[in-house]
């Protein structure tokens, strides 16, 4: 067993800030708390140190990260550009289907897959991070 421990970069501690600041902003640390875990998390060096800021918020506080302002516009900006696409596709293929002049009218079955893909989301990897602990606690030492 490994005891080495992993350094936490800069990401990762900006991460954390920003859970923090969350959960201030949600009531869930007085201003004073808020202060002291945003100085313990700039002033942390490994990633263990990390986890026990935010243990005690609900879900780690990882799931107030999807409810900032930043977030709701990067899934905004994300769900245009997924209708966008998929708008062009149909356009395109009902263009190919008007161009070969086929009787039956095959796009129908392209495009229900494409309306699934648009409004399910794509391949869902955007809107910030939905999991309820912190992407690089997967990533421990063994």
């Amino acid at each position: 067993m490994s005891t080495e421990r992993l350094r936490a970069s800069d990401a990762e501690r900006e991460q954390v800030a920003q859970v923090l600041r969350a959960a201030m902003a949600e009531g869930r640390l007085t201003l004073t708390e808020g202060e002291e875990r945003l100085t313990a998390v700039y002033a942390a060096t490994y990633r263990e140190e990390l986890t026990p800021l935010v243990a005690d918020l609900p879900g780690g506080g990882w799931h107030a990260l999807r409810e900032t302002p930043e977030a709701k516009a990067g899934a905004r900006r994300h769900a245009r550009g997924r209708f966008g696409f998929a708008a062009v596709l149909a356009g395109v293929l009902v263009g190919l289907w008007l161009l070969t002049g086929a009787g039956f009218f095959w796009p129908l079955i392209p495009l229900f897959f494409i309306g699934l893909f648009a409004l399910r989301g794509g391949c869902g990897r955007h809107a910030g991070y939905r999991g309820a602990a912190p992407p690089w606690a997967a990533h421990r030492s063994r």
